[in-house]
């Protein structure tokens, strides 16, 4: 890891990219121009053939020159340093300091592209890459620029620390569009790394920043709040809007199936005993005709009604 100190004595902790990628990203982005710079020359062609050689050597330098020079320094300029070949290698050119660049770097960085680039094939950026402690080549060197890594394992990046808690939720209201990602980008780095700089060089840097955030939404720093408690309680209140947009742009879960009845178990007949059971009268045996029974031997006759317990 690269650290990179700024002017306000803020360390950058950015990866700069080795040789391969660069080449890989190097390669996409020459195959994307060569072809563009090949169709807009069969078409020049075919649009010139009347002209003499004196023009069409100068439409061809001006081809050259438009394609292959301004077309890399325009895309780097307005995407800040993301090319086709860097952005699908998770690139990225930024400036000494760790901000974006702006046109005259990405004009310098093209100018030099074409010496140590297109007329050397690429010998001269390559032994320049290998000798730097960065990777830089001539034109990183001469611009002030350094090509770094933006794809980091998500783990080994710094939490931003949380606001107090009787100032989460206080800015709701905040007009947040308005704030530009380099903003963002110098607030994220001076909260995951306040406590490593002095205390004069931290206030008086937290103090610049929420100034900048306070101009950019409108809104003055509420004077009771610390500048850094400011900080982080807007970077809270913009990740909380992006965790809310994310939620609500997911795609709604399915309904859960309406369960399906299932049939009962047929039930097992039971007998309840009767709540009084009647009363067994012992009865004499003998006949309807009144024959004599015997003294000592007594029947017991069921109810008449009930349930008979079997034999």
């Amino acid at each position: 890891m690269s650290e990179l100190v700024t002017g306000d004595a803020v360390v950058l902790g950015l990866r700069p990219a080795k040789l391969p990628s660069r080449a890989l990203a190097l390669v996409i982005d020459l195959v994307a121009v060569g072809t563009v710079f090949v169709l807009v020359s069969i078409g020049l062609a075919i649009a010139t053939v009347t002209l003499d050689e004196a023009a069409l050597a100068a439409v061809a330098v001006a081809t050259f020159l438009l394609v292959l020079v301004g077309v890399p320094v325009a895309v780097e300029t307005f995407t800040h340093g993301r090319s086709l070949g860097k952005l699908a290698c998770g690139l990225r050119v930024v400036r000494d300091d760790g901000g974006p660049i702006r046109f005259r770097h990405a004009l310098v960085r093209g100018a030099m592209g074409v010496v140590e680039i297109l007329a050397t094939l690429g010998a001269v950026a390559a032994i320049a890459s290998l000798v730097s402690a960065r990777g830089r080549r001539l034109g990183d060197v001469f611009a002030g620029t350094l090509v770094v890594r933006e794809r980091v394992p998500a783990g080994r990046a710094a939490a931003v620390p949380p606001p107090p808690p009787w100032l989460v939720g206080r800015f709701a209201g905040l007009d947040l569009s308005a704030v530009p990602d380099d903003l963002w980008l110098a607030v994220r780095q001076y909260l995951t790394r306040m406590h490593q700089l002095d205390a004069a060089v931290g206030r008086a840097m937290s103090e610049r920043l929420a100034g900048e955030l306070a101009a950019r939404t409108g809104v003055p720093v509420p004077a009771e709040v610390p500048a850094a408690a400011f900080l982080a309680a807007v970077v809270n209140e913009r990740q909380t809007r992006e965790a809310r947009r994310a939620f609500a742009a997911a795609p709604a879960a399915a309904p859960l199936p309406h369960p399906v009845p299932q049939p009962h178990p047929a039930s097992v007949p039971h007998y309840a005993p009767p709540a009084h059971p009647a009363p067994v009268t012992p009865v004499r045996p003998g006949g309807r005709d009144g024959a004599a029974a015997d003294p000592g031997a007594d029947v017991v006759r069921p109810p008449a009604g009930g349930f008979a317990p079997p034999a």
